[in-house]
């Protein structure tokens, strides 16, 4: 029987969603956290300081930690001095010290409130909504109440059309549960993720004609999540972590999987 992309898409995922396959990844340093509360922290922190080059997201993601063994004992004595002071001198690209303060004095004061990261954003969340997209903008919208509803460079808003990669991929990594995705958010359906959409997994899902939009946007992270729901309907982002590795690891052969993925893509077309 000839393979179809379906069959093709579990082999990658066979192949290469694995922890050997992490590093270098900011996911790697979840690993470090057995407890859900300190786990969703360094989560969120390390997720949104996931852009520009991957060695100095690292050592970035690596600094912050340093300062915060246990990240839920340390927000909660911290205060937003303390913060500031903890933190001068912080610098990743654009984020700076004051960013990274303030988003996690955003983050003490939603445990205060709710008890958790996960119990706020499960609040957010609604049964009847299709995707995770309403409630990750309500939760964001909690996180910034310290900084006057306004976002820095580390939490964007859903709702101004950005695809929010760094947020979903958060998710991704505290929603699902396997080999590599460590998990704990178990109220929060996996069936309602949106896939972590940036350049290159744009590029790889114009390549399997997933989306022929331009823009790598909420609006194409959607369609595209739309196209995985018909292979995956309860785990659209299954394949994004083995799908990634493509073009990224030095044993894989980006411009052959890709053609094999689309001429399967095509075959099932006609």
């Amino acid at each position: 029987m000839e393979k179809g992309v379906a069959e093709r898409l579990d082999e990658l995922y066979a192949r290469y969603n694995w922890r050997e396959f992490v590093h270098p990844d900011p996911l790697e340093f979840l690993y470090d956290y057995k407890d859900v509360r300190d786990r969703e922290i360094a989560g969120i922190v390390a997720s949104s300081l996931a852009y520009g080059r991957v060695a100095q997201i690292l050592k970035s993601v690596s600094s912050v930690f340093e300062r915060m063994p246990s990240p839920s004992i340390f927000l909660r004595h911290a205060s937003r001095k303390s913060l500031r002071k903890t933190f001068k001198g912080f610098k990743h690209r654009f984020t700076t010290a004051e960013d990274i303060a303030m988003m996690l004095f955003g983050i003490k004061r939603v445990i205060e409130r709710h008890g958790s990261l996960h119990a706020c954003f499960t609040a957010c969340l609604n049964n009847d909504d299709d995707t995770i997209l309403p409630a990750l903008s309500g939760f964001v919208k909690e996180l910034a109440v310290e900084s006057d509803g306004r976002c820095n460079s580390l939490l964007p808003l859903p709702t101004r059309g950005s695809a929010c990669k760094r947020l979903n991929l958060f998710l991704r990594w505290m929603v699902r549960k396997d080999e590599v995705d460590p998990g704990g958010w178990d109220n929060v359906p996996a069936s309602k993720l949106i896939v972590p959409l940036d350049t290159h997994m744009h590029r790889i899902c114009r390549a399997l004609k997933l989306t022929q939009r331009k823009q790598a946007d909420m609006r194409t992270a959607v369609e595209i999540t739309t196209a995985f729901r018909t292979i995956t309907p309860d785990d659209p982002v299954k394949y994004d972590f083995a799908l990634t590795r493509l073009g990224i690891r030095d044993d894989t052969d980006y411009n052959l999987e890709i053609k094999e993925l689309r001429d399967l893509g095509d075959r099932e077309l006609q």
